[in-house]
């Protein structure tokens, strides 16, 4: 096409022809046949992955669950201070930032130390920076004695205040504790009682829903009763009633393992219609009815013929329902009838912005409901990359 065709601004005249470009690579048959061989003998997991990897939000959802999850398992370390070191001297300090440059020269990663000054008419504590105070941060240092997982000693952790310093980069509560270390020990429990809720819920759903799906008849209809019975039921005052049980003199190893089993408990009957509803379905199919003629029991044919025939549903349904578990956590915990100290979990370190003069006072003791809304959004995000991988032919 000529340029006389086209106008000042680019675009071509009113009734030009329209300029295409063609490849000139020479056509390879083999390529294009090399394609459609993989796509034919690739197995059922591999499209999977192939499809799943064109979600991209949800493959970075799954980077980012995964290093959360792989932090939990090092805590201590990650945490500039154990979860229950008090810093008197500091109390209701806010966060701090962590600079570079210092009148034009590189230090590296430090905070300028504070004064604090006690405000008489308010009874405030006000902290001022002290650019006189250059405090440089220490990584792989020795700082607070910890038990690793409660079973080895140690001191090492990934960053350190300097010496006779301080480094509270989310700031302090009203006991001087660092909240950064806090929401780092808080992410073990608020992230796996979700897992081993779901766990619970699943073991249950798959064997009830599964059950009542294949055999029917008067089993199916008491199952279906009570469902409608536990789902008409209000969830908070149900918490409640079932929170109100446990002992207060329980430890909280107790405590942790009950709540896990109440969250299970109720949440396991959408998950059970989910599954009878599919079996309703497939035990129809040709081959049931050829693992039934061969003398297969109703576990096995369950378990090795009707389930894996739908597990990426139950995997994707997993990644949308521990978001309800954690959420559910956290708003007993919030609410006082879950989780109580000395154990740390997101909902515990919420319960100290409950009052509107807090939060409008220190505003950084809010920052815990971070993480929970990051992590509710990873596993949705992977929930939905999962429910289109799960079809990977469409």
């Amino acid at each position: 096409m000529s340029n006389s065709s086209f106008r000042r601004n680019g675009l071509p005249e009113s009734g030009a022809p329209l300029a295409h470009f063609v490849s000139d690579r020479p056509f390879d048959p083999n390529e294009a046949e090399g394609r459609v061989d993989a796509m034919a003998e690739a197995t059922q997991r591999q499209l999977m992955w192939w499809q799943f990897k064109r979600h991209r939000v949800a493959l970075i959802s799954l980077v980012f669950l995964a290093v959360v999850y792989a932090g939990i398992l090092i805590c201590e370390f990650l945490s500039p201070y154990q979860q229950d070191t008090r810093n008197l001297d500091h109390i209701y300090a806010p966060p701090q930032r962590v600079h570079l440059f210092n009148d034009g020269a590189f230090v590296g990663p430090f905070v300028y130390g504070r004064t604090m000054t006690l405000d008489m008419e308010t009874m405030r504590r006000n902290y001022t920076d002290d650019p006189a105070k250059v405090e440089k941060l220490r990584f792989f240092c020795r700082g607070d004695d910890y038990n690793f997982w409660g079973l080895i000693p140690g001191n090492l952790h990934l960053v350190c205040p300097a010496e006779d310093g301080e480094f509270f980069l989310l700031g302090t509560d009203r006991l001087g504790r660092d909240v950064l270390s806090r929401i780092i020990y808080g992410a073990r429990i608020s992230l796996t009682i979700g897992i081993l809720g779901v766990t619970m819920s699943f073991v249950l759903g798959i064997v009830i829903g599964g059950i009542a799906g294949y055999r029917g008849g008067w089993f199916d209809a008491v199952i279906q009763r009570v469902i409608e019975v536990l789902q008409s039921i209000p969830s908070i005052p149900l918490w409640m009633a079932l929170a109100a049980i446990i002992p207060v003199t329980w430890s909280p190893i107790f405590v942790y393992v009950c709540i896990t089993v109440i969250l299970g408990m109720l949440d396991w009957t959408g998950l059970a219609r989910a599954v009878r509803s599919k079996l309703l379905a497939l035990r129809e199919e040709d081959y049931v009815l050829a693992a039934r003629l061969m003398g297969a029991g109703s576990a096995r044919i369950i378990g090795k013929h009707m389930i894996p025939g739908f597990m990426s549903h139950l995997i994707a349904s997993a990644t949308l329902t521990i978001p309800g578990m954690i959420l559910g956590e956290t708003a007993l915990s919030f609410l006082g009838i879950g989780l109580r100290p000395p154990i740390t979990s997101w909902g515990i370190l919420l319960t100290e912005a409950r009052s509107v003069n807090i939060i409008a006072l220190y505003p950084w003791l809010m920052l815990p409901v971070v993480p929970v809304i990051l992590v509710i959004l990873a596993f949705n995000f992977l929930g939905d990359g999962l429910r289109d991988a799960a079809d990977p032919y469409k």
